[in-house]
């Protein structure tokens, strides 16, 4: 068998430099601050082992009151300015939409457009030009560029599910369009397994979850025009426990990567990557990997057989976060790679991946695959699954005391000159990838 390029151990290490004096950033009381050392395409180059020919530079990282607790998305204005969503925390309310600029000597200014939020995550452009944003519970617009832009905010699709941390594992709404205008809004799952306090399986008369019905699904909002979209939505695939990483590529193909379940062991399960097909059913709370049923769930009643496969496999625990498809200038060779945020906890946390693709834009397979950041015989793929081919480009993202925390990569985009730039929630940072020099 081939093993997956994605391992790519990347055996070329970068040289590490003495780290200059890091900058105060707090987070939950404890410090995450990231050294820097030397010049990154302009920025202050952090000390984090990136692949070969790439160093990732601080933009910039909280320590007091200004500008937001928790980002998350992240877009490009026109100006060179930035859109950032910020989470605030995982209460409703403490939520918010700031506008990053700079000063002359680079510093950042920030603005705050709108306060109050529930949970703000995606920010994207509409096909009608305007900006949209996701709360916890709606998909609002909001103009950056208006005199009192909290004054602009207008409720687009209302009454999602008002999903509470302790109520709803899953709270956060993302979305894409689709290329008619459409909106494909993510409802995340309400529980880990659909199971009770006794860890029995909720299930109706049919022995269905009870839960996957109206959650754990894509659902499809209609485009009707001039910034407005309908109320009433339709289910465009389901099983889907969090697709908070939804992307929609110019072939048309809609992709998912999907957290799975919060099993004991940090080897299983296996994280996910679908290609979406309108009234496809991907598996949650029944089946993990390829068709193994979760505890919980007999496998009579969980008929992995019927779902839909996933297009690959991820490291267990990987946390996908956000897929963008990169058509920038400033690294040719990632051109039409998927590329991938792992916001993870276990040891596959602080990667940023990209993942070669086929014309529709869907990962490229191998099988019998290995992960660097896994001990050889650490985790052994399930027999025949895919996983993706592919680059790591930020390989020893890990914490390393007194240098660097530990990375939590959220969401990417790409500037105007190529450069990607990533939001780190739990350190307070956003940082960006550019061209290290020879």
């Amino acid at each position: 068998m081939r093993r997956s390029s994605l391992l790519f151990g990347l055996s070329a290490v970068i040289g590490l430099t003495p780290c200059a004096a890091p900058a105060e950033a707090q987070t939950g009381g404890r410090t995450r601050a990231y050294a820097t050392s030397g010049d990154c395409g302009g920025r202050p180059a952090t000390m984090v082992r990136m692949a070969p020919g790439l160093c990732l530079g601080l933009v910039w990282q909280g320590a007091g009151r200004e500008g937001p607790r928790m980002p998350r998305g992240l877009m490009p204005l026109a100006d060179g300015d930035w859109l950032v969503t910020d989470l605030g925390g995982w209460e409703a309310g403490r939520g918010a939409v700031w506008r990053l600029s700079f000063a002359d000597d680079g510093s950042a200014r920030w603005r705050r457009l709108a306060g109050g939020l529930s949970m703000p995550h995606t920010a994207a452009r509409g096909p009608d030009g305007r900006i949209y944003v996701s709360e916890m519970n709606r998909i609002l617009t909001l103009d950056p560029e208006a005199a009192d832009p909290e004054l602009s905010v207008r409720t687009v699709i209302g009454g999602l599910p008002d999903n509470r941390l302790h109520d709803n594992r899953h709270p956060l709404s993302s979305f894409v369009f689709d290329g008619n205008g459409d909106l494909l809004v993510n409802v995340g799952a309400p529980s880990d397994r659909c199971l009770d306090a006794a860890g029995k399986v909720k299930a109706d008369a049919r022995g269905a979850c009870v839960e996957d019905a109206a959650t754990a699904q894509v659902r499809r909002h209609a485009y009707l025009g001039d910034g407005r979209w309908a109320e009433e939505s339709s289910v465009f695939a389901s099983g889907l426990r969090n697709s908070i990483a939804l992307v929609r590529h110019a072939s048309g193909a809609v992709l998912q990567a999907e957290n799975s379940v919060d099993l004991t062991t940090p080897e299983h399960p296996f994280d996910e990557v679908n290609v979406l097909r309108q009234g496809g059913h991907y598996g949650w709370p029944y089946c993990v990997d390829l068709q193994t049923p979760l505890p919980g769930w007999p496998a009579r009643q969980a008929r992995c057989g019927e779902r839909d496969q996933p297009v690959a496999l991820l490291p267990p625990h990987a946390a996908p976060l956000d897929m963008i498809y990169y058509e920038g200038a400033m690294f040719p060779e990632l051109r039409g790679r998927l590329l991938m945020t792992w916001h993870g906890y276990q040891r596959t946390a602080g990667r940023i991946t990209a993942a070669e693709t086929d014309a529709r834009g869907v990962p490229l397979t191998d099988v019998g695959g290995r992960y660097a950041v896994y001990p050889r015989g650490a985790m052994a793929y399930p027999a025949g699954a895919p996983s993706v081919k592919g680059r790591v480009l930020t390989p020893g993202w890990d914490r390393v005391a007194g240098r660097q925390p530990r990375g939590s990569p959220v969401v990417m985009a790409v500037a105007a000159d190529g450069s990607i730039w990533v939001t780190d929630d739990r350190s307070r940072a956003i940082l960006r990838i550019a061209r290290s020099q020879p």
